[in-house]
């Protein structure tokens, strides 16, 4: 029997301390941080309207892309509302990583060949890193330009570049919205109308009025205007519609831009919404 009690009470011992250290291993187990879920895209397009989002191509997807400008809506049935001198861009967008994609199009507008480079530096977290972060730089090349007319033409007189960074967060699953800082350089400008150098801050919202609807708006303010510029051009402002529709986002915009490339829309924004001198366009996105 004191063999039996002995044993008894140092197995119920050995139940105890086992069921003991599960319960510790267990605490350890809750206590070890665990991978936070990144949330979903704050905007379905890769841009906004005009602007970049925070939205980049998953690894290894190619996106196809044609947007159209036409001509100013103010001049009505002169210019047949804008089809007569409508400006088009046609381009490609290829995710090299999920952090990282290239692009490369081609603008009607002073025939420009725009290079592309957009990667993410940090994504917004459920219940963690509150924003998404994302660089965007361009390079414009102008090769409108001649020699006949400008003798001595260098190609670096062609290049043109924009850097910009982007924040953004989704609010919820309605609503989002990002700010910019904007810098434009340019090699050759007009000296009485243009800046060499251009500061801005943008803003971007969207929100969603239905399951595959939104309604984007975006903003940029120029920083170092002088105040005794002879500017003809604007802060650009545009209003969008973004529609789905399963294997690509069709976007519908009203802008006072009508050139595409980054260093013009956010320079060179010759429309005024006052004076009801803006263009009507689309961006269309194909993914492969």
């Amino acid at each position: 029997m004191k063999l039996t009690k002995f044993l008894f009470s140092g197995l119920f011992l050995f139940t105890v301390t086992l069921a003991s250290a599960q319960d510790d291993m267990m605490k350890e187990l809750d206590s070890v941080p665990k991978e936070k879920e990144a949330a979903s895209a704050a905007f379905k397009g890769l841009q906004v309207c005009n602007m970049q989002s925070t939205k980049l191509p998953a690894k290894g997807e190619f996106y196809f892309l044609v947007s159209h400008r036409f001509g100013d809506l103010k001049y009505g049935i002169n210019n047949f509302f804008g089809l007569d001198n409508a400006l088009t861009k046609l381009g490609g967008i290829y995710g090299a990583t999920d952090w990282l994609s290239l692009g490369i199009s081609r603008h009607t507008y002073q025939k420009t060949y725009e290079l592309a480079l957009k990667y993410r530096v940090a994504n917004q977290q459920i219940d963690g890193f509150p924003v998404t972060i994302v660089g965007y730089n361009t390079m414009d090349i102008n090769s409108e330009l001649k020699k006949d007319l400008y003798p001595e033409l260098k190609f670096n007189n062609r290049l043109a570049f924009t850097s910009q960074l982007i924040v953004s967060r989704k609010f919820s699953n309605s609503f989002s919205a990002e700010l910019a800082g904007i810098f434009v350089h340019k090699n050759l400008y007009d000296e009485l109308l243009d800046q060499k150098n251009v500061y801005l801050l943008g803003a971007g919202t969207r929100y969603k009025i239905a399951k595959r609807l939104s309604i984007n708006l975006e903003y940029a303010a120029r920083l170092n205007l002088p105040e005794d510029t002879n500017s003809i051009y604007h802060n650009p402002v545009t209003v969008g519609l973004d529609i789905e529709t399963g294997g690509h986002v069709f976007q519908l915009v009203f802008s006072n831009s009508q050139p595409m490339n980054d260093v013009a829309i956010f320079s060179n924004a010759g429309g005024n919404w006052e004076k009801g001198s803006l263009y009507f366009g689309f961006n269309m996105y194909r993914v492969f």
